[in-house]
């Protein structure tokens, strides 16, 4: 697989195992260089850009809506790469998640399926947010955030100006700015409106989480062992923490909750004073999540467990045990219990946090869509790619067209989905060799200007198996 900003993302984490060495990988810091925000060509959209950057081209998001189908609750599948932050819209329909595969993922939680896949940053989506209007956002290891509108082709905004990798995303109360905590030393406030942005200069280290106070003040947690609070005028609150750390939350009450790469979980007051502490984790917390009624704090670790807290009681209540692999994010659905994570394994899981109970099987049952194909290695290889391709013409499209038929067909001409004219003007016919091809050196590479998210099969015998099993499944459809 490409390169993805795996060595950057691993250092903070990496660098919590020996505190005294940090591996961070983020550019040096550039403290006065600012941002500023410009109106568009045609006046509909603005662009924020550095003074030392350039705006990009705005990339097209590839998306279909699928048709409604009744499935139990299970795992979202379809990134090509570690699952890196997780958001559940206000009113819990749907859910955004962001992945090393440098693609983030629109899903409708009740159909349990991806809506639309956007694609525009230029290295792994390490921060999503959805704010109450239905907007999206999405922030990169390339140092950019976007805003979407849902189904829109490309981004509605693009702020730029950070000089390292976006480590965090945060709506403020009122919905009119988000706040970044980027690899830079930096947090800034993004006025959504247009207008220039705030940059909050002292972190020593990266800054790995931020979160917004109800008064609007900014709190920021860096690798540099301190949590800040940024008031809308006058110097931050600056509170010394005994260990780095990567994870900052805020519960309903204003009480403040910080992980730490020491395995801990703090507890601080509005004003920066530390409560209390909570041992959740033997290795560093990397991700964290308060429910809705505050009453629960998730923490998850570099080791693949989730720790559920009774924030109120300062004790460990359960912890959820999957796959052994890391979990880099974590969601509360609107419910207060229900949890979505995300994370090595590539998929989006639910768990009931009351209980601890994992809701679906690790491996797919009665509703596997691949069930007639139990033991075919092809079959195994597509299922990273279900929840955005079908294979029967019953099925329809999903965030990806129907590979029904596929073989013999050219590129971007299947009847009925929109393709993006980058994609029209290839000269591809699909055939066992192309499709091979593409997988081979990644689809970036081999259909420039696709949206799909960037997967690729290193191995020439699952690349066959693939093959043969695309051969069987789609003929005749």
């Amino acid at each position: 697989m490409r390169r993805t900003g795996f060595g950057n993302h691993l250092s903070f984490v990496i660098a919590g195992l020996a505190p005294a060495v940090p591996l961070s990988l983020a550019p040096p810091c550039h403290p006065k260089r600012d941002a500023r925000v410009k109106p568009a060509h045609d006046g509909s959209e603005f662009v924020v850009t550095s003074a030392l950057r350039c705006a990009r081209s705005l990339a097209l998001a590839l998306f279909a809506v699928l048709a409604a189908t009744t499935a139990a609750p299970a795992q979202l599948r379809g990134h090509g790469g570690p699952v890196r932050a997780i958001a559940v819209a206000p009113d819990g329909k749907t859910a955004i998640s962001g992945s090393f595969d440098t693609s983030a993922i629109r899903w409708s939680l009740e159909r349990n399926a991806a809506v639309e896949v956007l694609r525009f940053h230029d290295d792994a989506v390490n921060a999503v947010a959805v704010l109450p209007d239905g907007r999206l956002a999405t922030a990169g290891a390339d140092g950019r955030i976007a805003l979407w509108r849902a189904g829109a082709e490309r981004p509605a905004a693009v702020f730029e100006g950070h000089q390292g990798p976006v480590a965090a995303l945060a709506v403020s109360p009122d919905s009119a700015a988000l706040a970044s905590a980027a690899w830079d030393n930096t947090v800034r406030l993004w006025p959504l409106n247009g207008g220039e942005a705030r940059v909050f200069e002292g972190h020593q280290q990266n800054v790995n989480g931020v979160a917004f106070l109800s008064d609007g003040s900014v709190v920021s947690a860096g690798y540099d062992a301190t949590l800040r609070i940024w008031p809308r005028s006058g110097s931050p609150v600056i509170a010394a923490m005994p260990t780095p750390l990567n994870a900052v939350a805020v519960a309903p009450d204003g009480e403040i909750v910080a992980g730490g790469a020491d395995g801990k979980v703090y507890f601080l007051s509005s004003t920066g004073a530390v409560r209390g502490e909570v041992a959740a984790q033997s290795s560093p917390v990397i991700a964290l999540a308060v429910s809705g009624d505050g009453v629960l704090v998730a923490a998850a670790g570099i080791r693949g467990s989730v720790t559920i807290l009774d924030r109120r009681a300062r004790m460990v209540a359960r912890t959820l045990v999957g796959p052994g692999l890391p979990v880099w994010s974590l969601a509360f659905m609107a419910d207060n219990r229900m949890l979505l994570t995300g994370g090595t394994d590539r998929m989006v899981r639910r768990w009931d946090a009351s209980t601890g109970e994992h809701i679906g099987s690790v491996a797919m049952g009665p509703d596997d869509p691949l069930a007639a194909y139990a033991g075919d290695h092809g079959a195994e290889v597509f299922r990273a790619c279900v929840a955005c391709h079908t294979v029967r013409p019953d099925e329809g499209n999903r965030a990806g067209p129907t590979l029904a038929g596929v073989f013999g067909r050219k590129i971007a001409t299947l009847p009925g989905y929109r393709y993006s004219e980058a994609l029209k003007k290839l000269d591809i016919v699909w055939t066992p060799e192309t499709v091979a091809k593409l997988f081979e050196v990644g689809p970036a590479a081999y259909t420039p200007g696709t949206k799909m998210p960037e997967q690729t099969i290193g191995s020439a015998e699952d690349r066959a198996a693939l093959v043969r099993f695309l051969e069987r499944a789609t003929k005749g459809n």
